[in-house]
């Protein structure tokens, strides 16, 4: 295995593309091609800020010499996604629920307090585990789409359709009213599954694209 491939084998295990590389350290893209392709070698200066990036040594990525063993992380961004993501779907559901039970307006406000928990828990695995960080943020944010905009759209879609005799409590509301009619209350649904999944395939379409 040659510096190329070291190079190459560090920054897929990161998860993250040769533009992503080239953009943390400070070069083009077709400068980490060349690299990876055994084109060219990245100067000393340029060794030291991938060492550095990659939290490896620069006897690694020169000559292959494995690091010194370091103690097993401990923190996984993964697993902070999972429960992330966990506590997002509790918080809509429950917001809703509430609201179906009660139609009482702070069931929106319980639901907001649960997601806002659970992005919280999410953001912070990004701190804590560098390692994994890209391929859990796809992994929060392909659900994580679904159910963070739900209320949100749910809300736009109740004021611009100006519900009538159903009180503020009926504005707020964590899911679209079909007060004026069934088919503006299809639209909603048609444009809440068209944004969403247009958010996700530009998602998957950037994972695709990273070579």
């Amino acid at each position: 295995m040659n510096i190329a491939d070291r190079i190459q084998q560090l920054r897929k295990s990161k998860g993250i593309s040769q533009e992503e590389l080239a953009n943390s350290i400070g070069v083009s893209r077709q400068a980490v091609s060349k690299w990876e392709s055994a084109q060219s070698v990245p100067d000393i200066e340029k060794i030291i800020l991938l060492s550095d990036y990659f939290e490896t040594t620069t006897d690694f990525l020169l000559k292959g010499i494995a690091p010194a063993l370091v103690p097993e992380k401990r923190y996984s961004a993964m697993m902070f996604a999972l429960i992330g993501t966990v506590l997002n779907a509790i918080g809509l559901v429950s917001s809703i629920v509430i609201w179906i039970e009660q139609q009482r307006a702070y069931a929106v406000g319980l639901g907001f307090a649960v997601m806002l928990i659970g992005t919280g828990i999410f953001l912070m695995g990004q701190f804590l585990d560098t390692r994994d960080k890209q391929k859990a943020k796809r992994f929060f944010l392909l659900p994580g789409v679904w159910i963070l905009l739900f209320v949100p759209m749910a809300f736009c879609f109740n004021t611009l359709m100006g519900l009538k005799g159903g009180g503020f409590s009926w504005w707020i509301a964590p899911v679209p009213m079909p007060m004026h009619s069934y088919k503006t209350f299809g639209l909603y649904w048609i444009i809440y599954i068209a944004v969403c999944t247009a958010i996700d395939i530009l998602i998957a379409r950037q994972n695709r694209s990273a070579p």
